[in-house]
């Protein structure tokens, strides 16, 4: 138990900054309670069939923490509750290894039949502020989900999820935009694709558009020229368009 104890307060060290003395961190840091109390007291009586003692103790913990966690719930190694106030953790959730979550998250459920209701996190996964992940759904391992989002279906391993409901960027879909983007000179004036702004979304599809287009007019110039014909005034006029001048337009506002 000391063991576990001596490497929570080490992922304290290593995942905030604030903290300064061990001291401190053993006195001052609720999401540390939380766990070790989880661990060491609520989930051991659960396991044991002490189940109306498991409650009534988690329930003073989380009127001494903010934290609710079921102590059905499995939570692994060198997990991180940062801050912690508003988490709530249900029964069937399970957290893997290396996982942050930040204040007002919460594992929960979206049924009442009995069974495997609430998420279950892979390792190293990231949950942001306020986030919800709802439902037996999974998190694969080096996931991200984004403050406030809300995941109602599985996130791969090394996603990233955001917006209400959460869409799921892979990092192959933004290697693939970057690709298109560079291929006809328009950076989308320096914005993310994962942003909520409709805008932005908008700006992206006809990125994605624009690219396509592109490269189906390519491909058949070069068909026209195999067969003989001469494509110089069509490349001429496809040339002639400048992207730069795009995001010229988009900065200034024209």
């Amino acid at each position: 138990m000391f063991s576990r104890l001596r490497e929570d307060v080490r992922v304290v060290f290593d995942r905030d900054p604030a903290a300064r003395t061990t001291f401190e961190v053993l006195t001052c840091y609720p999401g540390l309670h939380a766990l070790v109390w989880h661990r060491a007291v609520t989930h051991r009586a659960w396991r044991a069939g002490l189940r109306w003692l498991a409650r009534w103790l988690a329930h003073w913990s989380r009127f001494m923490t903010g934290i609710e966690i079921h102590p059905g719930a499995r939570i692994g190694r060198r997990v991180f509750i940062d801050h912690g106030m508003g988490i709530v953790i249900g029964e069937t959730a399970e957290i893997g290894d290396d996982t942050t979550l930040y204040h007002g998250v919460t594992l929960g459920g979206t049924s009442w039949n009995k069974g495997k209701r609430h998420p279950t996190l892979g390792r190293g996964v990231v949950v942001g502020a306020g986030a919800k992940i709802l439902g037996p759904i999974h998190v694969g391992d080096g996931a991200k989900v984004g403050s406030n989002a809300v995941v109602v279906r599985d996130v791969p391993e090394g996603a990233t999820a955001v917006g209400i409901p959460a869409r799921i960027v892979t990092p192959a879909d933004q290697d693939r935009r970057e690709a298109q983007a560079v291929k006809i000179g328009f950076s989308a004036y320096a914005i993310s694709s994962d942003m909520d702004d409709p805008v932005v979304q908008a700006i992206h599809k006809l990125l994605d558009h624009a690219a396509a287009t592109e490269e189906r007019f390519n491909r058949l110039v070069a068909l026209l020229q195999h067969e003989g014909l001469d494509c110089a005034e069509a490349k001429a006029v496809a040339d002639a368009f400048d992207p730069k001048q795009i995001n010229r337009m988009l900065e200034s506002g024209d």
